[in-house]
Parts: structure tokens; C-alpha cells; sequence
């Protein structure tokens, strides 16, 4: 007999309490989403004594006197620690660890499902930045790998930076990377849908936070022709007081045209609008984009141009939305590069394993591109071993490989 899924909003089994409106999300959510399983039988004392004591003891003593043994005879190759400060949480913003636990979760059970990499979420009671890379490096020996996960900017930067200067292992954000791999891997197919190459692109990116910022740096790195970043106060310029350190990085790796001012001004006349913000771009400022633009409006679940409306003026439309085609999806990205990163035993993310990760994404569309097919389904079962072999090989050929 099927367990009795309890209303979440009306489970104190207060007499006379009053009925309220079944919640099927809270109904999956109900004990959380994922669980440990043994991977060997503890049938008999036999099978105790060879996965517990006094069996393990050989297993321990072997790799005391050769560390590199963990990789073999423990989980560590095949885990990845999802760590996070819940101070960045979707579009929720700083909700804390507690509440960010749901989509730690779902991050976790993403990683099985679509990479077979087992993970595990760790959400930590602080926001000090040394403090996270302290208790990371720490937890660091159990895990083959980290992803960071929802860290505001611009501490995320830094906390990146010290530990994958610190560690061996990949260390990863994903609200960074993950999003530019598939970005790249949606206007690398835009633009030979078009006839065109990335060289041959403007673009203008609303967001200068963790994914604005990864984005700019990596479409350059790949080839873009220019880009412009714009925060609330408009475009990001040498010229502008008002910098962050990273801002003013930014400013000085892009906008080559030399453009101050507003985001909408900015549009006039661009290739491509790539929206990681919020907020809402008038439908003139769209209408002002240069013939066959493309709009990549990813803001959930509210998109800065709602499709419709892109459609009228831009020859390819792509969201954050599973509801529309065309959805950037992180999950298409960071399955794969763990998989192969851990396959190899990879030391560390390299940007061209990166690279390699995004255009084997766009390859797997194949002969199927079109205007509404520029970049595969999340559902799509040859995304994430393609996406593996290819980061397996990049990191082989930039020798940070280990097997």
C-alpha cells in the first residue's frame, strides 16, 4: 500500500484544522530527494567483516602508505562536493544555507542522473570568504571534486580563485562556467544557422554578476568580435568610478566600440542580447538590434524579453525556460565536465576543457539545427557522455590528466 503524502501546509494534525489546496512540489520535496545506497551486500558476518572490520583495515593501511590508492579503493574519484552559502539561490537571493538545501538537492540528483556522478550537498553557516575556503580545503580529501554553487558576487570570484590555488582537484562554479559553456554552445549554432561566425558578432550582456562576467571573459576567449557588459547603472566603461575590482576588469577586456550609457542604447544596432539580470528591456531597444540578432533572455522565471516579443525582431529566441525551445540550461554542462574531470582524474578545469565542453554540446544538434533547435534538450541522452569525452581529451592534451 502506497504512503499517505501529508498536506505540507496542514500537517499538524490539529483537529478541525482547515483543508487546504494539495502542493504536489511539497509532496516531492517531503524527506528530501536523495539518500546514501551501499554499492556491496551486508548479507552475513562475512560480508560485515570484508566491508567493515576487520577487512578495512587492509584497505586503509595501503593507502596511508600510498595516498593515490584512495582513488581506487574509495568513492573519492567518482564525488563531487556541491558547496554553497545560500547567499545567491536562483532568483531568491541571499535566503541562507538552511533554505538553499532544496536546490543543493536537486544539483545533486542532477549530477547522477545526467553525469552518473555521485555528489553531495554542503551548505555552510557562513559568508566569511576565508572561512569557506578554509572549511572547503578541509573537506576537500573526502571529494574528487568541487561545485560551487550560489555564492554571491563578487566574493564567489575570489573563493574560487583560492581554492582551485589551493587544491588538486577540479574546483568549479557553475553559476559561472556552466552558464557560458552553454551560452557559447547556443551562439556558436546561432551563428552558423545564420552563416556567420563568432568573430563576426557584437554582443550586449545585462548582468555584470557571476554569469555576466564568466560570459563576456569566455565568449572573447572563443572568439566573440565584441561584447559590452552593462550593470543597473548602465554599460560597464574605463570611464565609470563606480567599479568593483572585477568590474573594472571587465571594462578593460571589453566593449572595444567604445559605448557608455545605457543597456538600451547599447542594443542599437548589436548581434546579440544576452540577458543573466532580470529586469525587463523595452521592446523598442529589442526592435533597434541589427538584422538576424539573437536574443538569449535567461532570467527565470521572468525572461528580460518575453518570447513573443523577441520573435518579432531576432532570428533566434533562447531562455532559462524548460517551457520555450531553445532552454540554457546549465545541467546540458556541468554533468559532463565532471564526468570526464573525474574520469581522468583531472587536477583542475582548464579553459580548454571548457571550450571543449561547449562545442561538443553544439555538435550534438547535428543536422537537427534550426532556429528553433540551436542548442539540445536537457533530456537529450548524448549530451552529457559526448560532453565527458570531450573534457576527457582536452584535459589529457593540456596535461592535467593523471591517468
Amino acid at each position: 500500500m502506497a504512503a499517505e503524502i501529508v498536506n505540507p501546509r496542514n500537517d499538524s494534525g490539529t483537529e478541525g484544522a482547515p483543508e487546504e489546496p494539495f502542493d504536489p512540489v511539497f509532496a516531492l520535496h517531503r524527506g528530501g530527494k536523495m539518500a546514501v545506497q551501499a554499492t556491496v551486500p551486508l548479507r552475513d558476518k562475512d560480508d560485515l567483516s570484508l566491508a567493515y572490520t576487520p577487512g578495512v583495515a587492509k584497505v586503509c593501511t595501503a593507502i596511508a602508505e600510498q595516498p593515490d590508492l584512495v582513488n581506487d579503493y574509495t568513492w573519492k574519484s567518482q564525488v563531487v562536493a556541491v558547496v554553497t552559502d545560500g547567499t545567491a539561490v536562483l532568483g531568491l537571493g541571499d535566503i541562507g544555507p538552511e533554505a538553499s538545501l532544496p536546490v543543493m538537492e536537486g544539483k545533486a540528483i542532477l549530477f547522477k542522473q545526467f553525469g552518473g556522478v555521485d555528489a553531495v550537498p554542503i551548505a555552510l553557516a557562513t559568508t566569511d570568504t576565508d572561512e569557506i575556503v578554509e572549511t572547503v580545503v578541509r573537506l576537500a580529501p573526502s571529494f574528487g571534486g568541487v561545485n560551487l554553487e550560489d555564492i554571491s558576487a563578487p566574493r564567489c570570484f575570489e573563493i574560487e580563485r583560492k581554492l582551485q590555488e589551493r587544491l588538486d582537484i577540479p574546483v568549479f562554479h557553475d553559476d559561472q562556467h556552466g552558464t557560458a559553456i552553454v551560452t557559447l554552445a547556443a551562439l556558436r549554432n546561432a551563428a552558423k544557422l545564420t552563416g556567420r561566425t563568432l568573430g563576426d558578432l557584437r554582443a550586449v550582456i545585462s548582468g555584470a554578476g557571476a554569469a555576466g562576467v564568466a560570459i563576456a571573459k569566455f565568449l572573447l576567449e572563443a572568439g566573440l568580435g565584441d561584447v559590452a557588459v552593462a550593470d543597473r547603472k548602465g554599460i560597464v566603461s574605463s570611464d565609470r568610478d563606480d567599479l568593483t575590482d572585477v568590474k573594472r576588469e571587465i571594462a578593460g577586456l571589453t566593449n572595444k566600440a567604445g559605448l557608455s550609457g545605457s543597456l538600451e542604447s547599447a542594443l542599437a544596432g548589436a548581434d546579440v542580447f544576452i540577458g543573466v539580470s532580470g529586469g525587463t528591456v523595452p521592446e523598442a531597444a529589442v526592435a533597434s538590434m541589427a538584422p538576424n540578432a539573437f536574443v538569449f533572455a535567461m532570467a527565470n522565471p521572468n525572461p528580460e524579453v518575453h518570447p513573443d516579443v523577441a520573435h518579432k525582431y531576432a532570428a533566434v529566441v533562447a531562455t532559462g525556460r524548460s517551457d520555450y525551445p531553445n532552454q540554457i540550461n546549465n545541467v546540458l554542462a556541468f554533468p559532463g565536465i565532471f564526468a570526464g574531470a573525474l574520469q581522468v582524474r583531472a587536477s583542475r578545469i582548464t579553459e580548454g576543457m571548457k571550450i571543449a565542453a561547449a562545442n561538443a554540446i553544439a555538435d550534438v544538434v547535428g543536422d537537427q539545427l534550426a532556429a528553433d533547435c540551436v542548442i539540445p534538450s536537457p533530456f537529450d541522452e548524448r549530451v552529457a557522455p559526448a560532453v565527458a569525452a570531450a573534457v576527457a581529451a582536452a584535459a589529457r592534451a593540456e596535461g592535467v590528466a593523471r591517468r
